[in-house]
């Protein structure tokens, strides 16, 4: 399936919200496309280059749809929109059209079932209804209480201040239980950094 991409300096993850200025023209057209055939585009941390200007460099193979859940015309006369992760993809081959925006030949990933919070992962949960607190997070409405383990380990890789390529190894991660486990690690290692 062809996508257009979005290159960000962001990881986005499967039902988290994101929220973005949108100015140049490939990506207004690209909107504006996807809102008519109530398509998503896909969103792909950039590894190496700029957002802005010539198309990204270099992106990870890795990355999740975004579907867009609101937009406006912000005061500063760009349009701002709101998406929400989708599915996740890896993308086969990517091409630069003439304007700069880039396609990509994606596979879709497989996404396992939702699978109830069990004891061990109480920590993150509190972590998680904690991060809700925080005024950005809220305004996304994001954060508070999870639903299932694939919900949690979601929001708390992609709210969590990790390097992108610790977050691209969590989206890359196909079992939730498995996501967690490695988060508890990555916050134990962030806390022993901290001193805490």
């Amino acid at each position: 399936m062809n996508l257009p991409l979005f290159p960000l300096n962001t990881v986005l993850f499967p039902g988290c919200m994101l929220d973005l200025q949108i100015f140049e023209a490939r990506y207004l057209d690209m909107i504006s496309r996807c809102m008519k055939q109530g398509s998503g585009f896909g969103v792909v941390c950039i590894v190496e280059g700029e957002e802005v200007g010539e198309a990204a460099s270099r992106f990870a193979a890795l990355g999740c749809e975004a579907l867009v859940r609101d937009f406006q015309q912000r005061p500063n006369g760009l349009l701002g929109i709101r998406v929400e992760g989708g599915r996740r993809f890896r993308v086969r081959s990517a091409q630069v059209l003439p304007d700069q925006l880039t396609i990509a030949e994606v596979d879709w990933l497989d996404e396992a079932a939702e699978r109830p919070l069990l004891a061990e992962h109480a920590d993150l949960a509190a972590l998680l209804a904690a991060l809700a607190e925080h005024p950005l997070v809220a305004s996304l409405g994001m954060g508070g209480v999870a639903v299932g383990q694939a919900q949690l380990a979601n929001q708390l890789a992609y709210l969590l201040p990790l390097e992108p390529a610790q977050k691209l190894q969590l989206l890359q991660q196909d079992d939730p239980g498995a996501r967690l486990a490695q988060l508890q690690l990555l916050l134990e290692q962030l806390q022993g950094e901290s001193g805490g």
